[in-house]
């Protein structure tokens, strides 16, 4: 099973978000489907269900790898490079 090489360099404690929303999706006048925060630097983006699909392009242009769930009563995380749950 693979499992992501990128968690254990994760900050500690993780990020504080930077926004309650996705700012790309205000700015463009759309409506997130679900948030997503990046635990490398607090960017919350929207998921890839919503149209514009901001936290894989925040992850695309930072290269920061891992996100998590910022919906309330989730739990998960994403590694963007390898592809699985953390």
């Amino acid at each position: 099973m693979k499992q992501c090489t990128h968690a254990n360099a994760l900050p500690h404690p993780e990020p504080e978000p930077r926004s309650a929303t996705c700012l790309e999706c205000l700015a463009a006048g759309t409506h997130p489907v679900q948030l997503r925060l990046c635990l490398e630097c607090g960017h919350v983006g929207c998921c890839d269900s919503s149209p514009l699909r901001h936290a894989t392009s925040h992850h695309n242009e930072s290269g920061h790898p891992v996100m998590r769930t910022f919906e309330p009563g989730e739990e998960w995380r994403w590694c963007f490079v390898d592809h699985v749950l953390v």
